[in-house]
């Protein structure tokens, strides 16, 4: 009775493995057929070439529009992805970073030989929500109108009138005796009076 239970046991524990070695071995391979590394999809890496000490890693390819993600010190290098549009921007592996990716500027880097495809960007960020005033709030602090201030006038002084003087021209008295003939008769009156006292000596 136990050797006629004995080989149908052994029969289906046969069965048993066989199904187990074709159903779940396959599937276990193209698990991991289905997740390779980003070196062997392009096989294309970048080294940083900068002479910074180190570069910015970003979420995408724009310096205006996304975020810092990390840095690359220089010499370090890192699997190459992709490229942007115009060929100016290199998406490169990068642990920790948002989808484990990371864009850096391409004339900071060296790209290894070989072809990369066209990246799409990932999606810009949202912008912060700008702040708005609660309407109840506003309403218990009106906003005073601020009333206008003439500013004071400037009025500029009178000119200054500086007098003119005219000095009138100074007038020579005349006499009506020439100066010379005074002069002569002074002379005369001179010889006469010597003459006189030589006489009046003797």
């Amino acid at each position: 009775m136990k050797r006629f239970w004995m080989r149908p046991a052994i029969f289906i524990a046969l069965v048993v493995l066989s199904a187990y070695g074709i159903f779940f071995a396959p599937a276990s391979s193209t698990v991991l057929a289905q997740e390779p590394t980003a070196t062997s999809i392009t096989g294309i890496f970048i080294t940083v070439i900068t002479e910074e000490p180190q570069i910015n890693v970003r979420m995408g390819p724009s310096s205006t529009v996304y975020p810092v993600v990390g840095k690359l010190n220089t010499g370090a290098t890192a699997p190459a992805l992709g490229r942007s549009a115009g060929g100016d921007w290199i998406q490169i592996e990068f642990p920790g970073a948002p989808y484990n990716t990371g864009w850096v500027y391409a004339p900071l880097v060296r790209v290894s030989p070989g072809e990369l495809k066209i990246s799409a960007p990932p999606p810009t960020p949202v912008p912060p929500a700008t702040a708005t005033i609660d309407p109840t709030f506003e309403a218990q602090y009106p906003t005073k109108t601020p009333t206008s201030v003439h500013l004071p006038t400037f009025t500029p002084p009178p000119l200054l009138t500086v007098p003119a003087y005219t000095q009138a021209p100074v007038e020579v008295s005349k006499s009506p005796v020439p100066l010379a003939v005074i002069i002569i008769a002074l002379a005369v009156l001179g010889a006469l009076g010597f003459a006189l006292s030589l006489l009046l000596r003797r």
